[in-house]
């Protein structure tokens, strides 16, 4: 009797893994009506819900944008150019208080501590909303480090200005100096990269949620295409859950572009007729600054500072400054200078009248001014002299009135900017939580629908 051979080791090609009969029980549901019906089942509603989460992303990626401009991004900018006016106006200040003599009128005192107080509480503000690896931060850092350097430089200069020393023209030069070639070019830069950084928040705000819009697109031709493969198998025109789902889709991809249309609209007017003049504002009004520093400085100084060209540094800076406000003396102010500027982006008589009151102050100034050059040029500095700091028909009485019509006008738009900013901001409420909801309930509507087909296998 032979001995019965013993089976050999089981085939490991033969053996079949769960992901394998998983794989294949689906290949094989595949091949039926059900099957497929929960295939489609289930790739609507995961394209449903993808479709909402991309929106919501989306959509509070750009909330958040816009909610950078108006609290953040536009504020520093702002602070940043009221640093850089703070100190421009703070050497002015001290150069026109030094004219006065050893007794400086308290007025003018104040204005200058005003300026530097304003301007240390802002650095200060500044310093707490960056760090050191951050290009505004380091500029926070060096005008801080500089700014004592300043002001003691100023001290020194007062004291010797009161005891009728000389040498106080050459520490308030020093100052001057020190206040254009270290402060405020970082206040500048500061300036810069916070509009900058306002720029990059507002490109985020308004750009387009393509993503979300794509995939909305998707699931609704998924969904068409569902149901009228729904209707060519069954003769059905409605299935009710598609239907919903349908509905939910397209109220959200509807919501999505108009509220998004809608804030990209308010965004660019915020930009347009709100931080563009702004910005231009700024500008006009540091330059006008500068150009009554200049001013003062060149009685201070009384030629001792001269350029390349053998002619007055401070006189050559006043009369640059007053060209890029409106010109040259002779020129027609309409060329496309910051004033032009500044008043050609200005929306309403609220914002236009400041600024053409202020183009009108200073052809006023420059007459004056021309006046001063002219008796100091001719020996009488004693005479010149009240034609710059007099309190009557002085330049610097027109210089006030350039500066207070540019604080109006840059009020003015400030509240413009503001006004749409948060209507652009406001337009993207609920839609995020609103997309993700009715995504939701699409899904689950898709599911019951192709649920309801699948029954009638049963």
């Amino acid at each position: 009797m032979s001995q019965p051979q013993s089976a050999g080791p089981p085939d490991p090609g033969g053996r079949r893994t769960a992901w394998r009969e998983g794989l294949d029980r689906l290949k094989a549901g595949a091949t039926t009506e059900p099957g497929r019906l929960r295939i489609i089942g289930a790739a609507l509603a995961a394209l449903l819900v993808g479709f909402g989460a991309v929106t919501a992303w989306q959509v509070a990626d750009r909330a958040a944008a816009a909610d950078a401009v108006v609290r953040r991004s536009q504020p520093l900018s702002a602070d940043a150019a009221d640093i850089y006016r703070s100190l421009a106006d703070a050497d002015t200040t001290a150069a026109g208080g030094f004219l006065a003599g050893g007794q400086e009128p308290r007025a003018v005192r104040q204005r200058y501590e005003k300026d530097i107080t304003l301007a240390s509480e802002l650095l200060t503000k500044a310093a707490a909303d960056t760090d050191d690896t951050d290009p505004a931060g380091r500029e926070v850092a060096k005008l801080n480090e500089q700014l004592p350097v300043y002001t003691g430089l100023v001290e020194t200069a007062r004291a010797n200005n009161r005891q009728g020393l000389p040498l106080g023209g050459a520490y308030l030069r020093y100052a001057s100096d020190r206040m254009r070639e270290e402060l405020l070019p970082a206040a500048r830069a500061l300036y810069e990269t916070e509009t900058g950084r306002l720029g990059h928040d507002y490109d985020d705000a308004e750009s387009w949620p393509w993503a979300a819009l794509a995939t909305g697109v998707v699931a609704l031709g998924a969904l068409g295409w569902a149901q009228r493969r729904n209707y060519l198998r069954t003769n059905r025109v409605f299935n009710h859950g598609l239907l919903t789902a349908t509905a939910g889709a397209t109220v959200v991809l509807l919501w999505l572009v108009a509220a998004h249309a809608w804030s990209r609209a308010d965004l660019t007017d915020s930009f347009e007729h709100g931080a563009k003049p702004l910005q231009v504002l700024n500008e006009a009004r540091i330059t006008s600054l500068q150009a009554r520093g200049d001013e003062n400085l060149t009685l201070v100084a009384r030629g001792a500072v001269l350029t390349a060209a053998g002619e007055d540094a401070y006189e050559t800076s006043y009369r640059k400054g007053m060209k890029e406000l409106v010109g040259s003396e002779t020129a027609d102010p309409a060329k496309g200078t910051l004033l032009d500027r500044a008043r050609s982006l200005a929306d309403g008589s609220g914002g236009r009248e400041p600024v053409a009151k202020a183009i009108e102050a200073v052809h006023e100034w420059q007459q004056r001014h021309a006046e001063a050059r002219a008796a100091d040029d001719s020996g009488y500095y004693d005479q010149a002299l009240p034609k710059v700091i007099g309190e009557k028909d002085s330049t610097g009485e027109y210089f006030d009135r350039v500066d207070t019509e540019l604080r109006r006008a840059l009020a003015h738009e400030q509240d413009d900017f503001r006004h749409s900013a948060d209507d652009g901001r406001g337009a993207l409420t609920g839609l995020a939580a609103g997309a993700a909801v009715l995504a939701v309930l699409g899904a689950a509507g898709a599911v019951l629908g192709i649920g309801r087909r699948l029954s009638e296998y049963r």
